[in-house]
C-alpha cells in the first residue's frame, strides 16, 4: 500500500483541502466595495498605499526655481521604429503642444523636432502637469493643451525629459542631468503609472495592510505544510535514515 502513515495523509490531505477551498474564495468576487476578486483588491491596496507615498512634487517645485534663466537646445527624433506616420505626427504635435505653451520654441524639420526654452520654466509646467495628474485632475490637462488623451499628452513630458537627461549627461552637465531625473523618477513617473488611483496613506490602512502580511505568511505556511505531511503520509521524509551497524 502506497500509504505508510495514515494520520498524517488525513491531516495532510485536509490541510491541502482547506488551502483549496480559501484559494477558490480568493478568485470569486467577494472583496471590497466593488466587489472584486482578492487578487486585485489586494493589488488596488497595495497600489493606493504605494501612491500616497510617492508624492515628492512639491519639494522639487522648490528645487527647480534655481533653474530659472538657465537655456537649453536640443534635438530629438520623435519617430519610434513601431510608429505608423501617424502615430509619429501625433507625438510632434504633443511636443509642440507641451513646450509652446511655456514659451519655449519648438522647429519642427522632417525628421527631428528642435526644442530651444528655459530649463526652469519647462520642469515647472511638467511639474504642474504632474501635480494634476497626480490628484488625477485629467480635465486640468485636457482644458490646458485642448487634447482629448490626457495621458498620451503627458507621457511626451518622459520622452522629452529623458532626451534632454541624455544631452546634458553627453555635455557632461551633471547638476541639470541630476535635477531632470529627479523630476522625472519622483514626478513624471509616480504621476503617470498611478494615475487614476487614489493615494491613501499607510497609517489610515496599517492593521489591513498587517493582517493581509499575516494572512500571506500564513498561507503560504499552511501549503508547505500540507506537502510535508502528505509526503509523510506516502513515507517520503527529509531525515536521513538511520545507519544500521553490523553485529
Amino acid at each position: 500500500m502506497l500509504i505508510k502513515n495514515k494520520d498524517k495523509f488525513l491531516l495532510g490531505s485536509l490541510l491541502m483541502i482547506g488551502f483549496l477551498g480559501v484559494l477558490i474564495l480568493m478568485f470569486l468576487p467577494l472583496y471590497g466595495p466593488n466587489k472584486e476578486n482578492f487578487l486585485s483588491y489586494s493589488d488596488n491596496i497595495f497600489n493606493r498605499l504605494a501612491k500616497g507615498s510617492a508624492y515628492f512634487i512639491p519639494k522639487l517645485q522648490r528645487d527647480v526655481q534655481k533653474y530659472l534663466g538657465i537655456t537649453f537646445n536640443l534635438e530629438i527624433n520623435p519617430r519610434r521604429p513601431e510608429d505608423t506616420p501617424a502615430d509619429t505626427q501625433r507625438r510632434i504635435h504633443f511636443i509642440k503642444l507641451l513646450y509652446e505653451k511655456q514659451g519655449a520654441s519648438v522647429e519642427i524639420n522632417e525628421h527631428t523636432v528642435k526644442i530651444s526654452g528655459d530649463l526652469g520654466q519647462v520642469l515647472i509646467s511638467a511639474l504642474e502637469d504632474a501635480d494634476n495628474m497626480y490628484w488625477n485632475k485629467g480635465e486640468f490637462i485636457r482644458n490646458k493643451y485642448e487634447v482629448q488623451d490626457e495621458k498620451r499628452l503627458f507621457r511626451q513630458w518622459h520622452f522629452t525629459l529623458g532626451q534632454l537627461q541624455k544631452d546634458y549627461i553627453l555635455k557632461k552637465k551633471t547638476v541639470e542631468a541630476k535635477i531632470i531625473n529627479s523630476v522625472l523618477t519622483k514626478a513624471i513617473e509616480p504621476a503617470y503609472n498611478f494615475y487614476k488611483i487614489e493615494p491613501q496613506k499607510l497609517s489610515e490602512q496599517a492593521w489591513l495592510v498587517l493582517g493581509m502580511l499575516l494572512f500571506y505568511v500564513v498561507y503560504t505556511m499552511w501549503f508547505g505544510y500540507s506537502i510535508l505531511l502528505l509526503f509523510e503520509g506516502f513515507g517520503l521524509s527529509t531525515k536521513k535514515a538511520k545507519i544500521k551497524k553490523e553485529v
